[in-house]
């Protein structure tokens, strides 16, 4: 009987091996939508082998963690893609890719997922998600950190800090370094050490023909120039290699909250004081409201030198007005970098536009200001302040053009409720006009993509965007990664819809 069972149970497996292999993970087959914006159908026979060949897994709306891994930072997009490649690694990332350019396929790519515009996720098309991609290693005797795509600013920060560096990341610590850095990047420390893309000495891409190719100053080096403020139009980078820079663990910094009623002078002396104020100085000023009621103007301070150097600077400031609030202390700096995390937390829903300027004339203080009076308490503008050692560098180094603006001004609208949604993306548009009359181009990290033509990305660019369009037509010239401030290569190829 032992022998019979065997040799039956022998035979059972003989005969499921004999059975192709894709069979048994094939369901149905997958309907979807193109790069073009046009419905395709995806074959169970090619879903399964794609989900045999990915080490991270693949995901479709039927399977558990489905609803999960697609939602993002910003919970105003409920978008769902055909399927969700969980990539860990960059040979996931070439499968992926070749996936996707082998049936016309739309993509997305999820790093960390902090998309304000949305576009890390897609409707009907491939997500690419790097999330499980966390790896970080420093080197603090070279000083430089590899970091993969997936990784988040506040991991980065601890990381670095453990042994007194630092690379100048972003301002919130659950944003990802991935879309942050190929952006640009702002930090508290950017006006002492450059934008995060100043700080990337080398990257390892997948583009869309497959290929992982490495870019730096001696390799490849349009492409790696081209990575520095062209945003995700060239491919998936799967290793970002940083430099890094010594400093210490505890800065000067934190808010100081003015009332209302002393908003336009505060910001005025603050306008004044940023023109001339040094590299070690971060002080982004906002109109706000705040939890109790009260609306205030918050600066956003950290000092980048030594606590007894910030004192003095930031001591300043306190004299623009009578604070209701000075919280400017001696803290660590991966506690700074949390201190917007949870009035920003994940899952909560955005609207957002904005632009860089030169300066804040008083007519541009005041008015905004007093649109602010009227406006509900949802709203938030921001002056994030850039210039500095930003400033310093050729609009030409890197693909990030708008060198010489001195703040990035924000109009933003943060909710909860769905059935909220049209009062709060008309009050953000509302508090931006005040603003709109003095910008000149955008953020693409904070662009609004829904509300720009191409012609407005393009220019955005500036005389950076030949270049960028002849890199990108190397590189993409189906445009597959074109859910960005996309850059049109030269085929023409024109952008789908998300």
């Amino acid at each position: 009987m032992r022998r019979r069972t065997f040799l039956g149970s022998g035979v059972a497996v003989l005969a499921v091996s004999a059975v192709p292999w894709r069979r048994l993970y094939a369901a149905q087959d997958v309907p979807a939508v193109s790069r073009t914006g046009a419905a395709i159908t995806l074959p169970a026979s090619d879903i399964a082998d794609l989900r045999a060949r990915l080490r991270g897994g693949l995901l479709l709306a039927s399977d558990a963690g489905f609803d999960a891994a697609r939602r993002i930072w910003n919970g105003y997009f409920d978008r769902r893609p055909a399927l969700i490649a969980h990539c860990a690694g960059a040979a996931d990332v070439r499968h992926a890719i070749e996936f996707a350019a082998s049936h016309d396929l739309l993509v997305s790519v999820r790093g960390g997922g902090h998309s304000i515009s949305g576009q890390s996720v897609c409707e009907g098309g491939l997500m690419i998600s790097l999330a499980g991609m966390r790896s970080i290693r420093v080197d603090p005797e070279s000083r430089t950190a590899r970091v993969e795509p997936g990784v988040l600013l506040g991991e980065f920060d601890r990381e670095a800090q453990a042994f007194g560096l630092v690379t100048p990341a972003g301002t919130v610590s659950h944003t990802g370094v991935a879309g942050l850095t190929l952006g640009g990047g702002f930090g508290r420390l950017a006006r002492k050490f450059g934008l995060a893309c100043d700080n990337l000495l080398s990257a390892d891409l997948v583009t869309a023909d497959g290929r992982l190719v490495r870019a730096s100053a001696t390799e490849h080096p349009d492409l790696y120039w081209a990575l520095r403020g062209g945003g995700g139009n060239f491919g998936v980078v799967t290793s970002f290699e940083f430099r890094l820079h010594p400093s210490p663990p505890v800065l000067l910094g934190g808010p100081l909250v003015f009332p209302f009623a002393q908003a336009k002078s505060v910001l005025r002396a603050y306008a004044d004081y940023s023109m001339t104020a040094g590299d070690d100085v971060y002080a982004d000023a906002m109109i706000m409201t705040l939890p109790d009621g009260q609306r205030a103007l918050m600066l956003d301070t950290c000092y980048g030198g030594p606590i007894e150097d910030g004192e003095k600077a930031l001591g300043t400031l306190r004299r623009f007005g009578k604070p209701m609030q000075d919280a400017i202390a001696p803290t660590p700096y991966v506690v700074l970098q949390t201190l917007s995390d949870q009035a920003l937390a994940p899952g909560r829903r955005y609207y957002l536009k904005a632009g860089f300027v030169r300066e804040i004339p008083r007519d541009m203080g005041d008015g905004v200001v007093e649109e602010f009076a009227s406006l509900p308490p949802t709203v938030i503008a921001i002056f994030a302040s850039a210039g500095g050692a930003i400033s310093r560098v050729s609009p030409t180094a890197t693909a990030f053009w708008h060198r010489p603006a001195r703040w990035n001004v924000v109009a933003a609208t943060v909710w909860d409720n769905r059935a909220d949604d049209e009062g709060n993306i008309a009050a953000g548009r509302r508090a931006y006009k005040t603003m709109e009359p003095w910008v000149k181009g955008f953020y693409v990290n904070d662009a609004n993509l829904a509300e720009q033509s191409q012609a407005n990305v393009d220019s955005n660019y500036g005389g950076n965007h030949p270049r960028l369009v002849k890199v990108k037509t190397q590189y993409d010239p189906r445009n597959l990664f074109h859910l960005n401030a996309n850059v049109v290569p030269a085929a023409g190829i024109e952008p789908a819809t998300p």
